[in-house]
Formats: structure tokens, sequence, C-alpha cells
């Protein structure tokens, strides 16, 4: 693989300052990067590696175009972690070698699935009855699509991935391994002592441009859907409750827990480790930080934390034996305040 500059400039809409005929042949970190390599730099506080960077080209914003060009060639960009991006989806558009059409002969087609010609199953794949997978998908080796499931057109789906019976993802979706779509939801009945299962109704549906992590869960819905609205980006080892509906764009990272029923507004973020506990609602534009549990619904915009913050363990379990003290000296507190 090998990609003129003067070529890559024109792909990302930017301006080239350098040769535009010098050849790379990988992107990469700005510390390890040699003359083959274009790096990125989209944070100035790093600025002072590119007097120290071997990169034969790197992508830099306006404020960072004269330290760059000093030191060799580089492309300038309004947003030069969005043209890093851009760069890594043309690199792998000409790299990754895409499955072919067709069914593979290990593979499992049930009468009465209907698949697109363009459409590639892979090796010991499974299609249900009624099933449908849509232009350029790709259901991989090993991946189980149920009945009456539907893939939408470019979408992918890795090794061992499920998507249960009646769900459906969208178009251009990107589904990695191990990933489970439509089991149950966690609902059962008290009953004299045992638990009664409550059948799980309803399906997933699933919009376009929605990526999913290795390992992660999206449980069916009780009665109604669950539902990922478009463009939503789940890490892996995300767990999602029956009945959640995460809006448009919102995006979780690894281990994120939403419990069941809660309704996530648009272009939301979680940090690893976050828990949102069930039927609360979260309006758009939530930024919930790192291992913080959600009690309560949030009804208005911003970022919202609550860590108790880490200390060398003496002293925390000192802060822990005081905080569990701290409502009866409130109570004190107060007492004495209505003495005065």
């Amino acid at each position: 693989m090998q990609a003129r500059l003067g070529d890559l400039a024109t792909l990302l809409a930017g301006t080239l300052v350098g040769n535009a005929d010098h050849l790379v042949t990988r992107i990469g970190p700005l510390e390890t990067a040699d003359a083959g390599t274009i790096a990125f730099l989209a944070n100035p506080r790093y600025q002072a590696q590119l007097a120290t960077t071997g990169a034969g080209c790197v992508i830099v914003g306006a404020a960072q175009r004269d330290a760059a060009a000093a030191r060799g060639a580089c492309i300038v960009c309004p947003d030069p972690y969005l043209a890093f991006a851009r760069l890594t989806q043309w690199w792998a558009a000409q790299t990754r070698v895409r499955p072919a059409a067709g069914v593979h002969r290990t593979a499992v087609v049930e009468p009465g699935a209907w698949l697109h010609p363009a459409a590639s199953i892979g090796a010991m794949a499974y299609v249900g009855a009624g099933a449908r997978v849509e232009a350029d998908a790709v259901v991989g080796p090993q991946a189980h699509v149920g009945a009456d499931a539907i893939v939408g057109a470019g979408t992918r789906l890795a090794a061992r991935v499920l998507l249960g019976e009646a769900c459906r993802i969208g178009e251009r979706g990107i589904v990695h391994g191990g990933v489970v779509i439509g089991a149950d939801g966690f609902g059962f009945a008290p009953a004299q002592g045992h638990w009664e299962k409550i059948e799980q109704l309803g399906s997933v549906q699933i919009g376009n441009d929605v990526e999913i992590g290795a390992n992660t869960c999206v449980d069916r819905g009780a009665l109604d859907d669950t539902v990922l609205e478009d463009g939503v980006k789940l890490d892996n080892l995300v767990q999602i409750g029956h009945n959640v509906r995460v809006g448009a764009h919102s995006a979780f990272a690894g281990c994120v827990g939403v419990a069941g029923s809660a309704r996530i507004g648009r272009h939301c973020t979680a940090g690893g480790g976050a828990i949102i506990l069930g039927h609360l609602e979260i309006v758009d534009h939530v930024h919930i930080s790192a291992a913080t549990v959600v009690t309560r619904s949030i009804h208005k915009p911003g970022q919202y934390s609550g860590l108790f913050p880490f200390d060398d363990n003496a002293a925390w379990e000192k802060n822990a034996a005081t905080l569990r003290n701290l409502h009866a000296m409130r109570e004190r507190l107060r007492a004495l305040e209505k003495k005065g």
C-alpha cells in the first residue's frame, strides 16, 4: 500500500505543505513514525513531538501549520482528528479483503430466507426462515441470524454474532465478535419463594450506522422493542437492558450498563463502567463520567459525575466510615442550629 501526499491532501480536503509526490506506506503515531508514515496531531499539548517525530507527513490544524512545516511535509485541515478518522476509513477500504459474495458451502440457510446476491454468508453461519440479508451485508463465520431477522445493506456481522429472532439492524452497521442482540431481558416475577419467568415478547430495532463492540449484549423488549437509533456507538462489554431506548448518535464506553426501560436522549455519552438505573429518562446532550451511577432522571443537558475519589486504602476506609455517619452528623447539626 502506497499513497501520494498530493492525493491524500485532496482526499481530506486539506492544504498540503511539502512534496506532493512523496509516498507514505502506513498511518502511525508520531512517536514511532518514519519517512513512510503519515501521522496526525490533534491535541496542541503534544506539539513538542513535532520537533522529534520522523514522520514523512503530519496532519495538523491551522494553529500548528508553521511548527509542522518547519520539520517537513504537513497537511493542514480544519479538524485534524476528523481528517485522521476519514483517512483510516479510506486506508481500510484499500487494504482489507472483503468477503466474497455468496453462501459458504458449510452455511445453513433455512427455506424462506431471502439473501441479496451481493450478500456474503460465511462458514458455518446460520440464517433462519423468513430472515432478510440485504445487499453487501456480511454474515461472518458461525454468526446466527434468527428467523424473520433483518440485516441491512452494507452491515457486517463478525464471527459468532447472534442476531435474534425478529430483530433488525439497519444499514452500514458494524457488529463485532461475540455480540448478542435479542437475548431475553431479565424479567421474573416473585412467586412464593421462586421466580416466574416473564416471556420477552418484543424485539430489538437498530438503526443505520450503528457500531457495537465485542461481547456486548442488547436484550429484546418484554412487550415493546428495545431501540438503538441511528449512529449509536457501543463499546465492548456494554449491557443494554430490555425496553431501553438510546437516542441517535449517543456513545457508551466499555462496561456501561443500562437497566431496563431507561430512555436516553440523542448525542449522550457515558464513560467506562457507568451505570444507568432502570425507568429513568435522560435528555439530549447529557455526558456521564466514567464509573458514575445514575440513580435519578436527568432533565438538563450537561456533564454529570458521581465518583468517590480513590485514595490509599487506610485513608479511604476512614473517609468511608465518616461518610456512613454523614446523615447523623447532619441531624445533630440541625438540632444545634435550632437550639441556637
